[in-house]
């Protein structure tokens, strides 16, 4: 009789200890989850996709109507006269050194853009390109540019490091964009569509080796500033960029 009451306590113990680990699953799921939630603070959001606040346009003080606020992301509306197709950059208000910096883009059919860092806003200097390093955003088949080589084609550093191969959605779809700059580390690199397709250097003298063998060789100011200020370009085409983010280093 000891020996039945001694099984069945043993059994209800055990089915006592399943059922507390079942019990137990969604806890363990829930501290996962924020686990996860506590690594995505790490990230800024640098667009609510409602308001441009935290941006303007390059040398002005405000963001024109060329922008739109659309289902979450700012799209380029250029206008027909668009003189000399870069007129209403969109810049950062905060600078940054070290950093990855995380957003989706989708170009227009035969569109053209990229992604700056590294800007300074200088009155003698028109564009954003003169200072700010950029990773190319393209219709590669419908543009140009996309024939000039793979150095001019999407997720390039442009005119100095070629993607090793073309990821890119069709035009139309969204791209995720993945741009890490490390000082610290003399790393930089850009990840499109979960596919690493570019490293480089960021810092002397592997950088200034790799900018006199491209056409800013000759520019004085270009890639000259460790920290500097975020840049999206308008290039007379038209794109959209969301779910704009960054991590500071």
């Amino acid at each position: 009789m000891k020996k039945i009451l001694k099984t069945a306590v043993l059994a209800l113990l055990i089915i006592g200890c399943k059922e507390a680990k079942k019990e137990n699953t969604p806890a363990v799921e829930e501290m996962d989850e924020t686990a996860e939630m506590a690594s995505d603070n790490e990230w800024t959001s640098l667009f609510d996709g409602e308001s441009f606040s935290g941006w303007h346009e390059y040398l002005k003080d405000n963001v024109t109507d060329n922008w739109k606020i659309e289902d979450g992301a700012t799209v380029l509306y250029p206008p027909e006269n668009h003189e000399n197709g870069e007129q209403s950059n969109l810049v950062s208000d905060n600078t940054y050194t070290d950093f990855v910096l995380s957003m989706d883009w989708k170009i227009s059919e035969g569109g053209n853009s990229g992604v700056m860092w590294g800007v300074k806003e200088i009155d003698s200097l028109g564009q954003p390109y003169l200072t700010g390093p950029e990773v190319q955003v393209l219709d590669n088949e419908g543009h140009p540019d996309g024939k000039n080589g793979t150095s001019h084609q999407s997720g390039a550093l442009y005119d100095m490091v070629s993607p090793t191969e073309d990821v890119t959605k069709p035009v139309g779809e969204w791209n995720t964009m993945v741009i890490t700059v490390n000082h610290k580390t003399n790393e930089g690199n850009v990840v499109l569509n979960g596919v690493k397709v570019v490293d480089f250097p960021v810092n002397d003298p592997e950088w200034g080796e790799m900018v006199s063998k491209s056409k800013f060789a000759n520019w004085e100011q270009f890639g000259k500033y460790p920290t500097g200020k975020i840049a999206l370009q308008d290039h007379g085409n038209g794109v959209a960029f969301k779910n704009i983010k960054i991590k500071e280093l």
